[in-house]
């Protein structure tokens, strides 16, 4: 199986998926004072089950932290995969 990329696009504001050179997916965010607002999550359909929500979630929170920034969560599936992934809590402010 293929690695998913996640890069950051600040001019879409949005992070980016992609597997096998093809676009899979998305998260949706807005950055302010030093906070992400991760907004949502959105994989096309022919990449559903194949690890991009997961890459995505990872990759926008590690990119996050390496930032030295907050999380504010706001998508669902985020707020779902930091519940099961709780060395990510430290991130998540309001």
């Amino acid at each position: 199986m293929s690695d998913v990329t996640v890069q950051r696009n600040d001019d879409s504001h949005r992070y980016e998926a992609s597997l096998d050179g093809q676009a899979a997916g998305f998260v949706q965010f807005r950055e302010r004072a030093g906070r992400v607002i991760l907004i949502h999550t959105e994989t096309d359909p022919a990449f559903e089950g194949k690890g991009v929500g997961t890459a995505l979630a990872r990759g926008s929170l590690d990119d996050i932290r390496a930032r030295g920034l907050k999380a504010v969560l706001e998508c669902p599936f985020i707020t779902s995969y930091v519940s099961r992934h709780p060395e990510y809590q430290d991130l998540v402010t309001t």
